[in-house]
């Protein structure tokens, strides 16, 4: 048998085993995490951009939630007063059937401050791979 052949095929074969192994280790698709669609509700009755209210003020605003890549998780709702760097949460739902596999929409009453200042509330999904959709709408108290 000649050795000096079977190397350098040998060799060969490694090296388009390799090749191979690499091109196809290259090429996966990259999960493009997809957060879940949330929008505000707009119409009659219902506030969805930032706007001037009065102090003890009854708001509605609506939130419309699709799934999109994976499962929701949760829905949030939290406000901060006056540029107030960290957020008091009013509302944390963990979501259950339909509205974990399909999507789910919300009315949710806000009942301004007695005292005038900004208030900017968040409206915040989770999907189970941890992506997060948010909607922000800031009051001016007057």
């Amino acid at each position: 048998m000649n050795t000096n052949f079977s190397k350098p095929i040998f060799i060969s074969a490694v090296l388009i085993l390799i090749t191979c192994f690499l091109f196809f280790a290259c090429n996966r698709e990259i999960d493009k995490r997809i957060p879940p669609t949330l929008t505000l509700k707009t119409g009659a009755g219902y506030i969805s951009v930032n706007t001037t209210v009065g102090t003890n003020d009854t708001l509605l605003v609506g939130v419309d939630v699709a799934k999109t890549e994976d499962a929701l998780k949760t829905f949030n709702v939290s406000y901060a007063f006056d540029g107030a760097p960290s957020t008091t949460t009013n509302l944390s739902e963990t979501l259950q059937g339909n509205d974990q596999t399909v999507g789910f929409s919300r009315d949710v009453q806000i009942i301004t401050r007695n005292v005038t200042g900004s208030e900017v509330w968040t409206f915040t999904v989770t999907d189970l791979d941890g992506n997060i959709a948010q909607k922000s709408i800031t009051l001016t108290v007057n």
